[in-house]
């Protein structure tokens, strides 16, 4: 490793963190405030008992929530533990890092105020949360964590408590589970700093002649970027004049839903059958989208 390249590696390497630190601490903010505030009685009153709505619920409820991808996950998880159905889980956490107001109106802004980008970019993200989700409400029973609550569990919502109770509850829990998925978003960040590093750009151009091979590098290259769903349209507006605004949008979906960081804290939680699973079905459904877009 030369000097140089360890140099490029580590801005990098810190620059992801500190990208991406500030939208975990907002999503374990968030995960402390459901644990504290919200009961599971509250929850089950929320989410319709139709497996369909309660998908539909799920992709819509990302609107309400500005979390980057690498936020998500640890919000997924309490909803999870509140009693959230998987499949109304797993559509929000698909869709909250790409179809909320600030990610979509950075897409607007990166494309040089191009409606048509932001359109295809929501609409792909709607349709691939709704399809995983309503597949993955047949297939998985139970919520697929590979702990259920074992740690955290102790902060109970208890309807005495005062609100400043509450609100150290929510603290003390957003600490607990800023170390619990951190160490994965720093293991993530290093693995996407060395593949950023080490894989030149060049290769991937000459790989990507057609419409699926394109989509499918754009899809590798948004997973080793590892970018927060904030500024990704920064970046494939940068590709516009060398990749087919498909191949973008698949850049733009597929990287908002699984990158290296996302992947391992996923690992971290879920169980590895499921998570590879629902990969599976988004690289699926992002790549046939991608080949229908036109432009």
């Amino acid at each position: 490793m030369t000097s140089q390249s360890f140099l490029q590696l580590n801005s990098i390497f810190i620059s992801i963190l500190i990208e991406a630190i500030p939208f975990v601490l907002i999503g374990v903010f968030i995960s402390g405030l459901i644990q504290m505030f919200v009961t599971e009685e509250m929850m089950a009153k929320i989410i319709p008992k139709n497996r369909f709505l309660a998908v539909l619920s799920g992709t819509f409820a990302g609107v309400l929530f500005p979390a980057c991808e690498c936020g998500i996950v640890p919000i997924a998880r309490r909803l999870l533990l509140k009693g959230v159905p998987l499949h109304a889980a797993v559509a929000f956490m698909l869709t909250a890092p790409i179809i909320n107001p600030i990610v979509l109106f950075s897409t607007f802004i990166a494309f040089g105020n191009k409606w048509d980008v932001v359109f295809y970019r929501g609409g792909l993200a709607i349709a691939v949360s709704l399809i995983a989700g309503l597949i993955i409400s047949y297939q998985f029973k139970g919520n697929q964590l590979i702990e259920n609550g074992t740690h955290g569990h102790h902060h109970h919502v208890h309807a005495s408590q005062s609100f400043l109770q509450k609100l150290g509850g929510t603290l003390r829990h957003a600490v607990d589970e800023f170390f619990s998925v951190g160490k994965y978003l720093i293991i993530g960040a290093f693995v996407a700093a060395a593949m950023q590093t080490y894989i030149k750009t060049s290769t991937l151009l000459a790989i990507g002649q057609n419409d699926v091979s394109s989509s499918l590098v754009m899809m590798g290259l948004s997973f080793v970027l590892s970018l927060c769903s904030e500024v990704d349209a920064f970046i494939a507006s940068s590709f516009s004049s060398t990749f087919s605004l498909g191949s973008l949008i698949a850049f733009l979906v597929f990287g908002a839903m699984v990158d290296i960081k996302n992947l391992l804290m996923m690992l971290g939680i879920f169980k590895k059958r499921f998570v590879f699973v629902l990969i599976a079905y988004i690289a699926v459904i992002v790549l046939a989208g991608s080949l229908l877009v036109k432009g």
